[in-house]
């Protein structure tokens, strides 16, 4: 589990970490999702936005939410871990330029 002010940045730099899927979560509903549907396994929580009893409801269905078997989630985590592979091979590249960037 993760936390900064706004969730953002914890997720933001976990998912820097190979291998790690976190998700930012704001509600119980949305912490399951994340386990069943795209197999998260850190949990990002906003310290500003996330009062006491909904952080403790979002912890019960993270911890409790078991991730999915379903033939369609392990495809969907077969294209997740292609991409990761293929953006690993070119993670000694400069990353794109901004529009801003090019003036």
């Amino acid at each position: 589990v993760v936390m900064c002010w706004t969730g953002t940045g914890a997720s933001l730099a976990a998912n820097k970490v190979r291998g790690i899927r976190a998700a930012l979560c704001h509600d119980a509903e949305t912490a399951r999702g994340a386990r069943v549907w795209n197999r998260a396994n850190v949990l990002a929580l906003s310290l500003r936005a996330t009062p006491l009893p909904v952080a403790r409801e979002i912890l019960d269905a993270w911890f409790s939410t078991p991730y999915s078997d379903d033939e369609w989630n392990l495809r969907q985590m077969a294209r997740i871990r292609a991409i990761e592979m293929e953006i690993g091979r070119h993670a000694d590249e400069s990353p794109p330029l901004l529009a801003s960037q090019l003036d």
